[in-house]
């Protein structure tokens, strides 16, 4: 696939000059409707950036409606001029910080008796589901859609394992809210940082085998510990408006 006619950039983490630079591409009509972006990897070497900072500028760039995401990653060029939009859906969502933080302390107080509960009453077939998503969470190490999907799985598999249809029905309807609201976040943040990501895998790794011993307390705490690792990473994005 061709080169983009880019310059790197010359402060790290300015996803915005990407942003600005492949816009002015689609604009001049260096880049037509339909063309095809380069990968994450390829557009983040020739920026001189990390994923994490061209995932952003994708992001960014969807939200104009210039782009479309796929699922696995792949961009395609879907408008030559910007969809005009009085508010870029990062900048709602900081209107509703509040609301997303009460979502997130939520999930927070579900996901911890959750864990607790789990670790009493999972059966061997509830273990063997938490351990192959843990080894298929190892496997696609990297790849951002699958690494998103098997999050969720992971989390739904566990409240499934409470054998409580109310805690699996409340964690559902949590999850579709906080899905909706902090989409992007997620993305951009969480899946995009191979560093996130790892860091990810481990705690996940940690909260199974916590609930595999059948340790009520530990699995609690060390899923009170992921879900505040993923509340700090939100507030950052957030700001403190």
């Amino acid at each position: 696939m061709p080169s983009l006619e880019v310059e790197k950039l010359s402060k790290r983490n300015h996803y915005e000059e990407i942003t600005e630079q492949v816009k002015r591409l689609i604009l001049d009509g260096k880049l037509k409707v339909g063309d095809k972006l380069p990968s994450t990897k390829q557009m983040s070497e020739q920026f001189g950036v990390g994923r994490s900072t061209t995932r952003e500028a994708l992001s960014a760039l969807k939200a104009m409606g210039l782009i479309d995401i796929r699922q696995g990653g792949g961009c395609r060029v879907i408008r030559s001029l910007p969809v005009e939009m009085e508010l870029p859906e990062l900048k709602s969502l900081r209107m509703n910080r509040k609301t997303v933080l009460e979502l997130l302390e939520a999930r927070e107080s579900l996901e911890v008796s959750n864990a607790a509960i789990a670790a009493v009453k999972r059966t061997e077939e509830d273990a063997a589901q938490l351990a192959s998503l843990i080894a298929e969470m190892r496997r696609t190490a990297g790849d951002e859609a699958e690494g998103e999907r098997l999050d969720l799985q992971f989390h739904l598999t566990l409240a499934k394992a409470t054998h409580n249809t109310i805690m699996v029905r409340l964690f559902e309807s949590i999850m579709n809210h906080i899905e909706t609201a902090i989409h992007d976040i997620r993305r951009v943040e969480l899946y995009a940082s191979t560093a996130v990501a790892e860091r990810l895998y481990t705690e996940h790794s940690a909260i199974f085998e916590a609930i595999k011993q059948q340790n009520s307390e530990l699995a609690a705490e060390r899923m009170k510990q992921h879900l505040q690792h993923i509340e700090s990473i939100v507030r950052k994005h957030l700001g403190n408006s």
